[in-house]
């Protein structure tokens, strides 16, 4: 892990795609701004989790007889 010491203002450039700019620091809260690409997904740390959590849920795997009552109902409409 790199560890940095910023003051407001100061950022740093990640990839030269991303910069990451201190807006503010107050009773030990720190604000970071984040300049990057439109397509770019940014998540904070919480979030990704459920998303990874969501995403492992939705790929467990079904069992035959489910898979056969689904064919069964589609293939009657």
């Amino acid at each position: 892990m790199l560890i940095l010491s910023r003051k407001i203002g100061e950022a740093i450039v990640l990839d030269e795609k991303v910069t990451v700019r201190v807006v503010d620091i107050s009773k030990g809260v720190v604000k970071l701004g984040f300049d990057a690409p439109s397509d770019m997904l940014i998540l904070r740390e919480e979030l990704e989790e459920e998303v990874k959590k969501a995403n492992q849920q939705a790929n467990q795997v079904i069992d035959t007889d489910t898979l056969k009552n689904l064919s069964k109902k589609i293939n009657k409409k």
